[in-house]
């Protein structure tokens, strides 16, 4: 028995919970298949990076047999992922502060949008490269992959005079967020250049690349210049660096704009008596980059760079790639040549070029074998650990069906259907493929299962709460060629289109044969005008009547691959039909509310859909065309593994399940969720569809957007109110004020120490006690305050401006000193501990972070008041914006402008709804809203780290006020610091005054909300 033949034997054994790693942190395990007897095991550690081909075997020099698919580790990418992860560790040495600063500020776990951990590897590989090893700094370490590694990324012209691309290729599963990386690599080199205009490491202009027009037009938001650019909806960079963002510029364009001009071409015309020879490469950039060329060197970043390499002959017996695909790789790739040697000999135009992609390998008939990555490839978080990570849907399988057969029947649907056809079910030529008609009663089967599966999906939405969506979910059928596709189109959508010719119409084809020489000028419009003419019906689907079309709605589409290519294309010299803008349109927009293709619910096409394809409501996927590779299987299903909500489980920190029905394509290295056929799925829960009611418009809450505060002194006074302030608790729970050793003589598993005490030898920190006074901790804490309100024009990111113009620090200090020693004595809880163990660096941080927290000008003595420091771009919040989807459960309103609560506990949030509800029929308060995606966040620090807090609730009263609400159980240090950060937002907005009265108030118990929230309504 061939391998070939074993595999497709061997039942592949499905695992219970796919889902193994935290998609904020680096792999801790994966899922390792066996090839031979199809079994999953759990192994711990992150999966190297490895690649799948093809190999062809052979038997004593005779003929090729078959293929057998083997793997190789990825050597280059694996030596960077130490590389990285040990410099990672060290802070990212060698770095500008600008890049530590964005790098810090990247990783923050309390970001309200948290970046997934293959979004910020693929960033720190990327400038890793460019400020280490390229700029020819030594890390302190030897790293596996040298600086002298570097030609290892060239991809050559094959002209010696012409200078290589130097290429970095980052693999990314689709739906993991390669544009979010686009962005924060142009916020990394925009900041920089921003800060050290003479740098040029760092460029001030990105020409961003893509295939075709779909994803140009999802790419705008790359564009600083635009509304809603992610820069400002990921929250890119900090406040204080948003301006250098503005100084740079972005191109976003597709392979097309790179296509050499006509020579013969002039004024839109051609003509051979024209002839201007071809572009210089200077002319070429500059007619094609316009303003970025006075910017070169730039930064290129290539979206779905797979299209872009350079194609060589193929072997004979591997043919070559359809000509479309050479046509766009050569151009792509040469266009870039051009602009990387626009600036003459020796010089570069183009400093940094990354490369992003799902799938950076070689198409067979390319010149390289099928299946290989591309050289340059330094970073890989594929679709199978996106799958461990949640950060797509799970494929879910099948695993076993009534016919008892190891294999299910639909597990590999094309192999089964392709060994029940007769002979004379096949159509004549040499690849002998199966009769449409055929193929559809083969599958009938599978098809109508799948349909009832997505029919119980549909309608559990259909009998969800007002407040979830109804968006329908999405099948797709992949089929082997356009003829199976159009029978599957017919049947499914109960559409038909005939062509009518009348009499009329033939009488006058045939005169015009007569006399066609005589009017061959008027030929062509004539012809066109007797084009038979289209009548299209609309009956009953044979498969399901919600996939049925009428006139009015299409809900299942039949994808032309080639009509959609016109589409998709940018070339000039084409005019695109109009039904072909009309289908992209569809295509672009399934599953988005008022969009054309809101109402598809079935998508027929062949082969894959084309890139761009961002549907995240597909729920069933049928395979109906021979899979010969894993990497073609995860390119299908890829298609449907974009997930609808990213919201974590909040006890395990992982994301929920999501899943995708998948009939037809035999994965064998993906770990996927089994199901029985005979049994229905697992009820996937429908998304609440959270959102601000129209009707509502009269409780709408506005909000200041604070990124920080003004404190400007004018005469250095300072003024605290201590006792409003949050306790300090010391906690030698958590930092240990003895350690008792032993000798140890061998080793042995366990614990190292005992209950008891006796006999070791105790070391502790007595000695520092007796050499270290109270007195002077406080005297080096207020001298610290000192200092930072003396030196510094802004906190790390713009928390805090410090304004210059102090007159002397000696006046300050006394005032600092009085301070500190009232927190000291009446604000601090030492929990038994020594008062001198106040003196660690943990705690005089937190005391410093404190004070700097709640100390203010002394506007009673003339200073100017804290005053916030709203952000630039969005002054003003408002919840009449608030519009998300989330799997977490909800409870309904009334007195809100938003249409439900979301719930992170089962009681406490409902509970303090519930209560707030209460509140606003007494007539105590008008309206509250939860503060879920509103984007109110108070900036503060803790520990030398800036975080966000974000209130639980925002309650307008009735007396005017607008309450920041907290419902908080247990209390720490660093709950301690958001409160007292909210109330210093509470009193800068208070003086800023613009938007009413505000207060701040915590409750430890929804039921005793109303004693709570009482004092604050008066």
């Amino acid at each position: 028995m061939s391998v070939n033949e074993a595999a497709a034997t061997t039942p592949i054994q499905p695992v219970e919970r796919p889902i193994l790693c935290n998609p904020y942190a680096e792999p801790t395990a994966h899922w390792e298949y066996n090839r031979e007897t199809g079994i999953a095991a759990k192994m711990p550690g992150r999966r190297p990076a490895e690649y799948w081909y093809k190999q062809k075997s052979t038997q004593r020099g005779q003929a090729i047999l078959e293929f057998a698919e083997g793997r190789e580790p990825l050597v280059i990418v694996n030596q960077l992922r130490a590389d990285v992860a040990h410099w990672r560790s060290l802070n990212y040495e060698g770095v500008t502060p600008i890049t530590r600063e964005l790098l810090q500020h990247w990783s923050r776990a309390d970001r309200p949008r948290r970046l997934f951990f293959c979004q910020l590897e693929a960033v720190e590989t990327i400038i890793y490269l460019a400020e280490i090893l390229r700029s020819n700094r030594k890390p302190r370490f030897k790293p596996e992959f040298q600086t002298s590694d570097i030609g290892l990324l060239h991809d050559a012209t094959g002209d010696e005079s012409l200078e290589p691309l130097v290429r970095m290729c980052c693999k990314m599963a689709t739906g993991s967020g390669k544009t979010v990386v686009m962005a924060m690599l142009i916020s990394w080199a925009f900041c920089n250049r921003g800060r050290n205009p003479s740098d040029e490491r760092f460029p001030n202009a990105a020409l961003v690349c893509c295939p075709n027009l779909t994803v140009k037009e999802r790419l705008q938001v790359l564009r600083p210049d635009i509304k809603d650019n992610y820069y400002e909806q990921f929250d890119m960079v900090p406040h204080r660096l948003r301006p250098l963002i503005q100084a740079g510029k972005v191109l976003v364009t597709n392979w097309h704009f790179f296509a050499p001009s006509n020579p013969h071409e002039e004024a839109g015309r051609t003509s051979p008596a024209v002839d201007k020879g071809d572009e210089s490469l200077e002319s070429f950039a500059r007619a094609r980059l316009g303003d970025l060329f006075e910017r070169l060197p730039i930064m290129v970043l290539n979206d779905e760079a797979h299209h872009c390499y350079r194609p060589k002959p193929a072997e004979e017996d591997e043919g070559r790639a359809p000509r479309e695909e050479i046509e766009e790789a050569t151009v792509w790739i040469e266009g870039l040549d051009k602009i990387n040697n626009a600036l003459g000999a020796g010089k570069r135009g183009v400093s940094i070029c990354v490369d992003l992609s799902a799938t950076p390998f070689y198409i067979s008939g390319s010149g390289y074998a099928e299946n290989s990555p591309f050289p340059w490839l330094v970073s890989d978080f594929g679709l199978v650990d996106a799958i461990e990570s949640g950060i797509t849907k799970i494929p879910r399988m099948p695993v076993s069906d009534t016919t008892g057969r190891p294999d299910p029947k639909y597990f590999r649907l094309w192999a089964a259907i392709d060994a029940e056809i007769e002979p004379g079910q096949r159509l004549p030529g040499r690849a002998r493929k199966p009769k449409p008609e055929v193929v559809y009663e083969k599958a009938q089967g599978a098809l109508i299962q799948l349909s009832r599966q997505w029919k119980e999906r549909w309608d559990q939405i259909q009998q969800a709460s007002p407040g979830q969506e109804r968006i329908p979910p999405v099948m797709i059928i992949v089929c082997d060629n356009t003829d199976i596709a159009e029978v599957f189109f017919r049947k499914i959508s109960g559409e038909t289109t005939e062509e009518i010719v009348t009499l009329e119409e033939v009488a006058d084809v045939l005169g015009d044969d007569a006399d066609e020489d005589e009017e061959s000028a008027a030929a062509p419009a004539k012809k066109a005008a007797k084009k038979p003419k289209a009548r299209t019906s609309y009956g009953q689907s044979e498969v399901l009547a919600d996939f049925a079309n009428t006139a009015a709605r299409k809900h299942t589409i039949r994808i032309d691959s080639k009509l959609l290519a016109e589409a998709e294309s940018e070339d000039k010299s084409k005019t695109k039909p109009e039904a072909a803008e009309a289908l992209r349109k569809v295509v672009a927009t399934v599953g988005r509310k008022g969009e054309p293709g809101e109402h598809v619910r079935c998508v027929v096409s062949v082969a894959m859909l084309t890139e761009g394809w961002d549907a995240n409501n597909v729920t069933h996927i049928l395979g109906l065309r021979a899979f010969t590779s894993q990497l073609l299987c995860e390119q299908v299903v890829g298609r449907g593994l974009r997930r609808l909500d990213y919201t974590p489980d909040r006890q395990t920190g992982l994301l929920t399940e999501e899943y995708v029905d998948v009939y037809g394509i035999p994965f064998t290295v993906v770990p996927f969720k089994g199901r029985e056929i005979d049994k229905p799925a697992p009820e996937d829960r429908p998304k609440n569809h959270v959102f601000a009611m129209p009707e509502r418009a009269g409780f709408e809450i506005r909000f200041p957007v604070v990124d920080g505060f003004a404190f400007a002194l004018k005469r250095n006074l300072v003024e605290c109110d201590v006792q409003k302030m949050e306790k300090l608790v010391l906690e030698p729970n958590r930092e240990p004020v003895a350690t008792f050793l032993a000798p140890t003589v061998g080793y042995q598993e366990g614990h190292p120490s005992q209950n008891s005490t006796f006999g070791y030898t105790p070391q502790d920190r007595d000695r520092y006690y007796r050499e270290t006074h109270l007195q002077t901790i406080k005297f080096q804490i207020a001298q610290k305050i000192a200092s930072d309100y003396a030196g510094q024009d802004f906190g790390k990111d713009g928390a805090t401006r410090r304004v210059k113009g102090l007159l002397s620090r000696h006046q300050l200090f006394p005032q600092l000193l009085r301070i500190v020693d009232e927190y000291v004595r009446t604000r601090v809880d030492f929990h038994g501990c020594d008062p001198c163990e106040l003196g660690l660096e943990r705690y005089v941080r937190l005391i410093v972070e404190r004070l700097e927290s709640a100390i203010r000008p002394d506007a009673s003595q003339g200073e100017p008041p804290l005053m916030p420091l709203l952000n630039r771009y969005k002054p003003i919040g408002t919840t009449s914006e608030v519009d998300f989807k989330t799997t977490r459960p909800c409870r309904g309103t009334e007195r809100s402008p938003i249409n439900q609560v979301v719930l992170d506990t089962d009681t406490w949030e409902a509970s303090a709804a519930f209560r707030l509800e209460q509140l606003a029929q007494q007539g105590k308060i008008v309206c509250y809203a939860r503060n879920d995606h509103l984007g109110l966040a108070i900036p503060y620090e803790y520990q030398g780290i800036d975080h966000s807090y974000e209130p639980d609730f925002l309650v307008r009263a009735a007396n005017g006020k607008t309450l920041l609400l907290e419902v908080k159980g247990f209390v720490d240090n660093q709950t301690r610091a958001k409160h007292d950060a909210a109330r210093r937002w509470v009193k800068a907005v208070n003086n800023w005054g613009e938007l009413g009265a505000w207060d701040f108030v915590v409750t430890n118990d929804p039921q005793g909300l109303f004693g709570d929230v009482a004092p604050m309504l008066g």
